[in-house]
């Protein structure tokens, strides 16, 4: 039964609006490469910039266009394949680790294809009077937050693409953090958090979130400390002085594996020149600004410096429920800044990194995936992987929210991804 409080012209007129920004932000981000820089593939877990350009537009012709939009025609039957990320039901898949290897369609096509399938939801949102207003609507939406995913994703992996060339290329001749500095109030406070019965999780009908946010349900939680700030390079250098990627009573076994498997002697991006730290950023080569919150950490590293220091990772349930008075803080994609800067405030939980938990990636009780081929989209992924929350400086702020849920594997370090600990628990059983 159609909903009576839904004004399809108004839903529809908004969701044009959104979508032009939403695609004309991801071709801003894509401009600053060369066609060269779309093709490459860096690793197994990463992807071109030039498959995230046009997978993102099959996201729209297979699940809007495909759909609603009467005699549409497929703009190349033969993207289904190459262009579909992990969806198997929609039909066969491309080997992801080979993505790399797919010079055609050339990256003119790719924005044709975009161009082509913009000009169709266009068209679609204006003319449609059809019964599945609110379904194009939702699913709209969530092909909105999907981009914005994407967004995040070209550039991380054009940050682990550069990072692999000898001459270190710069994305964006900009600094970000210095101009921080001059202004930044830092300290380091921690927030007491009272314990007892709480809610976390999403609520459908206070706005759009991804399914595996819902549903909103209780948990108990004890009372806890958790740290204002996210742990600094300054202090991510202690551990490494005290040779804590030399002590195997601070890892997990499987981190200890990994650790000795790859060479991790520090987070990724950092090199040691002449006794002095730097990091390759998107802005080129640069000193370790040491009070800027440490990145690029793996979930094994985050827990092993969080022993060392004789704290923990927080669970997802206590960084959530931390969180919900944080104010938002000022680092975010649309800033350009495109590098975690120091932290001005306390307690700015949202944006600059993403932010390990100590909590596996598993779904909510009482949790149902979405129907259909859309039902892949998280909750088959759960299981091997951890949580993290926050956002990062490549995080739309639009698409960022308390309830949020990444998640990685927790060998991953090419993410923006690092530390903000319990610092002290209190009132235990």
């Amino acid at each position: 039964m159609a909903n009576p409080q839904f004004n399809r012209q108004s839903v529809f007129s908004e969701l044009i609006n959104n979508f032009l920004e939403v695609r004309k932000s991801t071709k801003l981000i894509s401009s600053r490469l060369s066609p060269e820089d779309t093709v490459p593939q860096s690793a197994f877990y990463t992807s071109p910039t030039k498959w995230h350009l046009a997978h993102t537009t099959w996201f729209y012709e297979q699940f809007i266009l495909q759909p609603f939009l009467s005699n549409y025609v497929v703009f190349e039957k033969d993207f289904n394949t190459l262009f579909n990320s992990y969806y198997t039901s929609m039909g066969d898949l491309y080997d992801r680790k080979k993505r790399g290897l797919v010079t055609r369609p050339t990256l003119c096509e790719v924005f044709k294809y975009r161009d082509h399938i913009d000009g169709k939801i266009i068209d679609l949102l204006t003319n449609y009077t059809g019964e599945n207003s609110e379904i194009i609507a939702l699913r709209m939406t969530l092909g909105l937050h999907h981009e914005q995913q994407h967004q995040e994703l070209i550039l991380t992996d054009i940050k682990h693409l550069l990072w692999q060339n000898p001459t270190l290329p710069v994305f964006q001749a900009k600094n970000g953090g210095e101009i921080c500095d001059a202004f930044t109030k830092y300290n380091t406070g921690n927030i007491s958090v009272k314990g007892g019965v709480q809610k976390i999780g999403a609520n459908a009908q206070e706005g759009f979130c991804f399914d595996n946010e819902m549903p909103r349900h209780r948990i108990f939680l004890n009372d806890f400390i958790i740290s204002s700030k996210a742990i600094t390079n300054q202090q991510y250098i202690e551990f490494i002085d005290d040779k804590g990627y030399e002590n195997p009573l601070l890892w997990l076994s499987d981190g200890w594996e990994k650790k000795n498997r790859y060479c991790w002697t520090a987070p990724l991006y950092w090199e040691l020149f002449e006794d002095e730290w730097k990091q390759f950023t998107l802005n080129g080569i640069k000193k370790l600004n040491l009070k800027e919150p440490v990145c690029h950490v793996s979930f094994y590293e985050a827990d092993a410096y969080c022993r060392w220091a004789g704290l923990r990772l927080p669970t997802e349930a206590e960084w959530e429920i931390a969180s919900t008075k944080a104010p938002i803080g000022q680092n975010f994609l649309e800033r350009e800044t495109f590098h975690p800067l120091v932290e001005q405030n306390s307690s700015e939980f949202f944006g600059n990194i993403w932010e390990w938990t100590n909590s596996s990636y598993l779904p909510y009780p009482g949790f149902q995936a979405s129907a259909g081929a859309l039902g892949e989209y998280n909750g088959k992924f759960m299981i091997n992987q951890m949580v993290l929350k926050g956002g990062s400086c490549f995080t739309p702020q639009s698409h960022i929210r308390a309830t949020y849920r990444n998640f990685f594997y927790p060998e991953d370090r090419w993410q923006i991804s690092g530390i903000r600990p319990v610092v002290n628990d209190a009132g235990r059983l």
